[in-house]
């Protein structure tokens, strides 16, 4: 006789761990599968969590080399990367074991092994021993994430040839490194390895980086890293990828079909995730896909059969933590009844390089397509005392209002703690603020806070500081 649930969530990352906690505090008895053998999903364990510790410390060692400049004098800066590989593992262990005790306080079964339907309403898990274990559930709820996508006909190795994975997993800091792809995840493992030494070189097929970015701060990031060292080829498309006893050749040809080979250690290849849906054995029971496998919710996250569910990055939308927790929550409020929502006009995204950039709401592009009139405000870091004080001033915040009511439409940030300043727009935008709002709060001096007081201030041509 299998046990019987009456919520079940295959997947414990972000948004199923989230999504399981809170149905258990909705009170639905519960339960998690988790296939990876610890909790957090890919970004805890081989995604944003990680990356983070080595974007910090990369950042701290590059700082280090430079502090005499400031008038602080040390000896000699080595570089031991052992040690900071183990500082990364360590604040991943502590934190998924923390997840784990969060569900274990809450109440929440968890099952280690890979989930997939017997029926709509059963579950196979089976454990890294092949032992079955079979579930019942009334709902379930798909939260299986992603998994990065390589190029037509080359496999990862994850060692010459590497994923956001390899790239957070090498024994020794590369010669030379290609960045296949100018997005979020390429240029942050290029600015860790760029720090460190490595001659980094990124190889993207469009004119500009982080597609889907407001473009001139898109334009300010590619400038900002390459006077850090970073090499771009732009429009360049990559032919193959031949590795050899040295490590790799990458064949290009440009827009114009013109052929450029670049030999290098390591190529990281970064140009996008696909959804985790095979091995469940939706097939068997009718779950629907996309063109891109992903699979059909409706508003409610509910699929075409009724007690299942799916979040995350398994569905259309932004591939983001913070997009699958809410989703997590929202899906589980709505199943007992109330009134789950996420507002996607207001999810943020960051870049974790430095400086960060962070982006919320409509570009300018995208305003501009849809002729929306508005009105823009602008605040260069350059005038922010607090920045200028720490000598951290690169980058600048930009507003978009509507032209006539002021709301605020989009935000766009590139400079110091970008990522955490984004926060106060999200909350001006999920109540309707409009830049006047904003402009009349008063903020803490000195902060960098004050930079989007500035900006707001800039809509109607009123900044004080610039």
């Amino acid at each position: 006789m299998s046990d019987k649930f009456q919520a079940v969530v295959i997947g414990g990352g972000p948004g199923g761990y989230v999504c399981a906690i809170r149905l258990s505090q909705l009170g639905l008895k519960t339960a998690c599968i988790e296939s990876r053998g610890s909790l957090g999903g890919t970004c805890l364990n081989i995604g944003c969590i990680p990356s983070k510790s080595l974007l910090n410390l990369s950042e701290e060692f590059h700082k280090a080399k430079n502090l005499s400049n400031k008038g602080i004098e040390v000896g000699e800066i080595k570089l031991n990367l052992s040690k900071m590989m183990k500082n990364k593992d360590k604040a991943v262990t502590v934190l998924t074991k923390g997840v784990e005790f969060l569900l274990k306080k809450n109440k929440v079964t968890y099952f280690k092994g890979t989930g997939s339907f017997k029926s709509k309403n059963e579950i196979s898990i089976k454990d890294d021993k092949n032992k079955e274990t079979l579930i019942q559930a009334d709902k379930i709820i798909i939260a299986t994430g992603s998994e990065p996508v390589s190029l037509p006909n080359i496999e990862f190795d994850e060692k010459v040839i590497v994923s956001s994975t390899g790239a957070l997993k090498f024994e020794k800091v590369p010669k030379k490194m290609i960045v296949v792809g100018g997005g979020y995840i390429g240029l942050e493992m290029g600015s860790v390895w760029s720090r460190l030494g490595t001659e980094v070189h990124v190889v993207e097929f469009l004119d500009h980086i982080t597609p889907g970015m407001d473009k001139e701060i898109s334009n300010e990031f590619m400038k900002i890293l390459k006077k850090q060292g970073i090499n771009f080829h732009m429009k360049h498309k990559v032919e193959e990828i031949i590795k050899n006893k040295s490590g790799a050749i990458v064949s290009t040809k440009d827009e114009n079909s013109k052929k450029k080979d670049f030999e290098c250690d390591v190529v990281l290849i970064s140009v996008g995730r696909k959804p985790n849906t095979s091995g469940l054995n939706l097939e068997k029971i009718g779950i629907e896909l996309d063109e891109k496998k992903r699979i059909k919710t409706n508003k409610s996250f509910q699929t075409n059969l009724d007690n299942i569910f799916a979040i995350g990055d398994v569905i259309t939308g932004p591939m983001l933590a913070h997009k699958a927790e809410d989703e997590g929550i929202a899906v589980a409020e709505n199943i007992v009844g109330q009134s789950g929502h996420v507002n996607y006009d207001t999810i943020p995204g960051v870049v974790y390089t430095t400086p960060e950039v962070a982006s919320i709401g409509k570009t300018e592009e995208q305003l501009k397509e849809k002729n929306i009139k508005y009105k823009i405000g602008k605040f260069s870091f350059m005038a922010n005392s607090r920045a200028k004080a720490i000598d951290d001033a690169e980058g600048f915040v930009k507003i978009l209002a509507d032209a006539k009511t002021d709301k605020v439409l989009g935000a766009h940030l590139i400079g110091p703690h970008a990522g955490e300043l984004i926060a106060e727009i999200g909350v001006a935008m999920e109540f309707g603020a409009s830049s006047e709002d904003i402009a009349r709060t008063c903020h803490a001096h000195p902060t960098f806070s004050e930079a989007v007081k500035e900006a707001a201030l800039s809509v109607d041509k009123r900044a004080i500081h610039s």
